[in-house]
């Protein structure tokens, strides 16, 4: 596994001059891809949805490799392999192509329209994860090309940002054409541009829908109000039963007796890693956080289970004030699981408490996905460490993520082989935020990472 120090340089030298040759090709296709707004959680978008999924596999062919659309329940799955030999092992590489929405109003430039500034892309999905994509995608016929004796396998997935609710049944119907030996992951963020990070573990994800119903229209509030029950009102006192919103902690009986305690070293190592609240907060426009230690505000957003109010509607939302009181409302909620919570055991919990404190609520069960943990030790992070070191000269911090990848698990349960995550998102780079953007420093540092990484796997399998 270990690569000596002059053949690590002479490669990263390779690399970054194929890279550099290369950039405006590189830079022509993430604006193309990017062009296309693959919203998969907008059904009108199905067109551009297929059209990302045809322009992917023409990317992979075009690069010497082979590919395929693989047709699902619901979106198409994308997948594709350079192959070296029968004997050399393979890896197999997860991202996603599909993105959040983006309403054009908010943003500085057009989300769908990739704006070149320097080095600087700037659109929706150009981290997440359309840039980190292409950047393993080339580096990968780097290798290809130099002969490193390794298969790599693609899996590009097209509904990652509703859940994958047809990823799991992808696998099961493909299992044959998925055989791999490892898996690496390229969607995840680094604890800061000066400190790369490795995550080993996934927050899971509970959403869904409390509704209340009042009457059938609203109605004026000087006629009626005292006596009108208010829907929107009530809400908010169910809300503030649920959780204290200053702290964030859940006041459900029972929904912390699962969660696994965070070790010590584990909780030495977020600190190790370089996380403070002042960068955390700068990266992410905060104005202010829950706390200001940086040990208990990297276990918040890491490690420790969450509460989240996403949107209340109902009533008046036009200017000034319409005095009516409203007939209806609806809240939009989810929590974020930490092993070894069970979505479907903490929405029952929810829902349970929820009807104790008033039946006349609606309770909606929305996306689920599991919690994820991995290794952080071993033959696998030793190799991904080694390649992050070599290509940003920086040793990398072990690290979780607060967010979740449904796939991650599905592929875990149905794969059944090591996962490995090498992202190369910054806080900056605005996931699912407005302005997403990436950068050629980050595109050109990834692909020697992921070379050298290839080349480790080649001698590890």
């Amino acid at each position: 596994m270990t690569l000596n120090i002059e053949e690590a340089n002479s490669q990263k030298e390779s690399v970054l001059s194929y890279a550099d040759k290369q950039r405006s090709t590189f830079e022509a296709k993430l604006k193309k891809i990017v062009d296309l707004a693959s919203v998969s959680m907008e059904p009108e978008r199905r067109p551009e949805i297929d059209g990302t999924a045809e322009l992917a596999l023409n990317y992979l062919r075009e690069m010497g490799g082979k590919g395929e659309i693989v047709k699902t329940k619901g979106y198409p799955v994308v997948i594709g392999e350079f192959h070296h030999s029968a004997n050399a092992p393979t890896v197999t590489v997860y991202n996603h192509l599909d993105v959040q929405p983006a309403l054009a109003s908010e943003w500085l430039t057009e989300p769908f329209d990739m704006q070149i500034d320097g080095e600087v892309y700037r659109g929706r999905g150009t981290t997440d994860d359309k840039g980190p994509a292409l950047t393993v995608l080339s580096a990968a016929h780097f290798a290809h090309q130099a002969g490193i004796p390794i298969n790599i396998k693609f899996i590009w997935e097209l509904e990652e940002e509703i859940g994958s609710p047809s990823f799991e049944s992808f696998l099961t119907e493909n299992l044959a054409k998925l055989k791999t030996d490892s898996v690496v992951v390229s969607d995840t963020i680094w604890v800061s541009r000066e400190r790369p990070a490795i995550p080993y573990g996934l927050r899971g994800l509970q959403a869904f829908l409390i509704k209340l119903k009042t009457g059938t229209k609203d109605v004026h509030s000087g006629t009626t109000g005292g006596l009108a029950r208010n829907p929107i009102g009530e809400m908010a006192g169910l809300i503030a039963a649920i959780y204290d919103p200053c702290t964030g902690e859940v006041r459900i009986p029972g929904f912390y007796d699962a969660v696994r305690p965070v070790d010590e070293s584990e909780l030495e190592n977020f600190v190790a890693s370089g996380f403070t609240v002042e960068n955390f907060k700068r990266a992410h426009e905060l104005g202010s956080t829950r706390t200001m230690d940086a040990a208990q505000g990297a276990k918040r957003i890491w490690a420790h289970p969450t509460f989240e109010v996403h949107g209340i509607t109902g009533g008046y939302a036009g200017p000034g004030v319409k005095t009516i009181v409203p007939y209806q409302s609806e809240a939009k909620l989810s929590t974020r699981l930490v092993p070894d919570q069970d979505p479907e055991k903490i929405f029952e919990l929810i829902k349970a408490f929820v009807q104790s404190y008033n039946p006349d609520f609606e309770v909606l069960k929305e996306g689920s996905l599991k919690p994820f943990l991995g290794e952080f030790v071993g033959p696998f992070a030793e190799a991904a460490k080694g390649a992050m070191q070599t290509a940003f000269g920086v040793e990398p911090a072990f690290t979780r993520e607060g967010g979740s990848i449904g796939a991650v698990v599905s592929m875990q349960e149905k794969l059944n082989v090591p996962i490995t995550f090498m992202g190369l998102s910054l806080p900056e780079h605005g996931y699912h935020a407005i302005n997403e953007n990436f950068d050629w420093q980050q595109a050109r540092g990834g692909q020697v990472m992921f070379v050298d990484y290839f080349q480790r796997l080649s001698k590890l399998i």
